[in-house]
């Protein structure tokens, strides 16, 4: 970039994410070396990329943790968040985009727009987040400019703009022409002429003044045009588009450049109250628990104890630091506006808020678990230990959703997909020194009322004790979710008992007469009482369970099951019998549209039909076919589909069995 403007801010928050194998991780490494952080640009081929620190990502040669680093580029601060690209690792994703400012959606040249790019592109605009696109691997067979930046209009945003032109394409790629420069020079682009005037025409449209001097006289000054393309970036509206080889180096700085210019400084003001997230926790030998944070409002520095931080615990902070490279700096403080990792928080877990949540933004959920392993161990006297860890990376990775069945000794956990299993069996033997084996995967269902149906329990003994409840539960539209409204005045039932009720109507939903979590429903307190002398708060911890299975044994319920939207590009040739394997599969399909010598599919499918069909579409085309999937929700399952779960606990139509079991462990804690 040559213009240049005035920049009263020192620091950006950028994340950088992509399809798998888009080459983020390996664009991370070229910035750092460009800065000059470190002395040669690590390979995630050879494993030595700064960002991969775990074994099982050098191995691999795959991003499966968010990495946070920095550098500094034109006297701004960066702090750059590398995320993984695979499906298995989207929770990392999810987390990362909470935190960041601005980012960058790396799309390969060769590949085009593919499935993670678009679901992240979503999110991103959700999230109003300015964002850059980075056209890399323009060194590749098959890289078209053209064809990824109409496909790039066409898939993710007609407002995406290019400010570069590549210069040559795969072995001849030599790097790029600045659009913006006010005077032409060096090597000519045959895309140049047409990716200035798209250029332009959108620079002009932004402004009447601007597109009126445009009519007139067929072209804009330079510095019009950048004042118009930056303020459009980095409020969201406009997505510049640059072209690279990073593996090459190529590209590289022109991108950082573009990131100083084109996406925003953080707001925050570190003298007003303190407001932050945390968003990522590691394990360090000699530090115990950090917590990565990210400061929105007010300052915090070692030896302070923050409200709200670690849950509430008041936990000091014992080090405050960033990432210097594989090093690591104590920095002190961490002001607003900025990131750093926090020691001392042994309690810390994902989604904290430290101080007021007043600044923090919510979350946008990506990753939806829709599958579910059990682990087994070698032997009995292992069994705490497996726990131990397995809890360890739940609290690392809340996606997991760690089941923990005492009475069967069992341990379930929620995953992405296969690769997942498969790094977490790595991460238990290289970090815990446990050899640990999953079994099947197995999908996980959902219930929802079949009609509405009221459910009622009157708690009356043993004594002391007294807690009676009734509820109204009404199904609801798919992806609703859970909706609870009290009807029930004060008087009858104090705000305090209401309150636990309301905690507790999630917890005794979790389990359905099937065993899976009820969702799509409203559940309604229509009548509550409790007693003077004899109430207790905990009565209703053991009254609000066997109340709502009270109802959905008397309205029954329906199981779900979910679905996955899909895109299949495969030869022509082999359309017809693909067609016919997604029908059995109970695939909705529409109508296939030729792409030149290539038929494109698109539809839903079921995710139990469907388990192994990426591993047969190899075999079924040669190799020749791509497939494409995400999460679409869920829907009612066919009568003849059948899924029961193992209940953990003790089932509270069984109430006094339940009751019994209940009390026991209230009594216990």
């Amino acid at each position: 970039m040559t213009a240049s403007i005035n920049r009263p801010d020192g620091r950006r928050n950028i994340g950088i994410f992509a399809h798998v194998d888009a080459g983020k991780t390996t664009t991370t490494e070229q910035m750092l070396f460009a800065s000059g952080r470190i002395r040669a640009a690590g390979s995630v081929d050879d494993g030595t990329a700064q960002t991969d620190s775990l074994e099982v990502e050098r191995a691999r040669g795959i991003s499966v943790r968010a990495a946070v680093t920095r550098f500094a580029w034109q006297g701004i601060d960066v702090n750059l968040v590398d995320t993984p690209g695979h499906v298995d690792f989207l929770a990392e994703v999810e987390r990362s985009l909470r935190v960041m400012d601005g980012a960058i959606l790396i799309v390969s040249a060769a590949e085009g727009v593919q499935a993670q790019t678009e679901v992240v592109w979503q999110a991103l605009r959700e999230l109003k987040l300015p964002t850059i696109l980075y056209v890399n691997k323009m060194d590749r067979v098959g890289a078209d400019p053209a064809a990824v930046l109409r496909q790039i209009r066409r898939l993710l945003s007609p407002a995406a703009v290019p400010i570069q032109a590549p210069v040559g394409t795969e072995d001849g790629f030599r790097g790029t022409v600045d659009l913006l420069a006010a005077a032409g020079g060096g090597e000519p682009s045959e895309w140049a002429e047409a990716f200035g005037q798209m250029m332009a025409e959108t620079a002009a449209e932004r402004d009447e003044a601007l597109l009126m001097r445009y009519l007139e006289e067929g072209r804009l000054p330079a510095s019009d045009v950048m004042a118009s393309l930056r303020d459009g970036a980095r409020r969201g509206e406009l997505y510049p588009v640059l072209f690279g080889a990073s593996a090459r180096g190529l590209g590289v700085r022109e991108l950082m450049d573009a990131m100083i210019e084109m996406l925003p400084p953080p707001a925050g003001d570190p003298a007003g109250d303190v407001s932050g997230v945390v968003f990522k926790l590691e394990r360090d030998p000699v530090m115990g628990r950090i917590a990565y944070v990210r400061l929105y409002g007010g300052k915090i520095a070692n030896r302070d104890v923050v409200s709200g931080g670690a849950e509430g615990t008041g936990d000091k902070i014992t080090q405050i630091r960033k990432a210097d490279g594989k090093r690591w700096e104590d920095v002190g403080v961490l002001e607003a506006g900025d990131i750093a990792a926090v020691c001392g928080w042994s309690r810390a877990r994902i989604g904290d808020i430290v101080g007021s949540s007043e600044r923090v933004p919510g979350v946008r959920q990506l990753a939806v678990p829709l599958l579910t392993v059990q682990a087994f161990w070698r032997s009995e006297a292992e069994y705490p230990a497996v726990v131990a860890a397995c809890q360890e990376l739940a609290d690392e990775d809340p996606a997991l959703a760690l089941q923990w069945m005492q009475d069967e000794r069992e341990l379930h956990l929620k995953v992405m997909g296969p690769i997942q299993t498969e790094v977490l069996a790595s991460v238990l033997q290289s970090r815990f020194g446990l050899t640990v084996t999953f079994g099947p995967p197995s999908v996980i269902y959902k219930e929802t009322p079949a009609r509405a149906g009221e459910g009622y329990v009157a708690y009356l003994a043993p004594k002391p004790c007294w807690a009676i409840l009734r509820f109204l539960l009404e199904p609801l539209p798919r992806g609703s979710g859970l909706v609870y409204e009290s009807k029930e005045r004060g008087e009858r039932l104090l705000d305090s008992y209401q309150n636990e009720v309301a905690r507790r109507v999630p917890e005794a939903l979790r389990q359905g007469l099937l065993g899976w979590e009820v969702t799509d429903l409203k559940v309604t307190l229509i009548e509550g009482e409790h007693h003077v002398w004899h109430t207790h708060p905990l009565d209703f911890v053991i009254a609000t369970p066997i109340g709502i299975m009270d109802g959905l044994a008397r309205a029954g319920t329906r199981l779900l099951e979910p679905v996955l939207k899909f895109k299949l590009s495969v030869p022509a040739e082999f359309a017809g019998k693909l067609m016919n394997e997604l029908l059995l599969m109970r695939a909705v399909i529409g109508a296939p549209e030729p792409t030149g010598e290539r038929m494109e599919i698109e539809g839903r499918l079921p995710v139990a039909d469907s388990l192994d069909f990426p591993a047969r579409l190899g075999s079924m085309t040669k190799g020749r076919g791509v497939l494409s999937a995400s999460f679409a929700g869920y829907q009612e399952a066919p009568a003849d589909v059948e899924a029961q779960r193992k209940r953990s606990g003790v089932n509270p139509l069984d109430q006094a069995k339940f009751i019994l079991a209940a009390r026991s462990a209230l009594t216990a804690t």
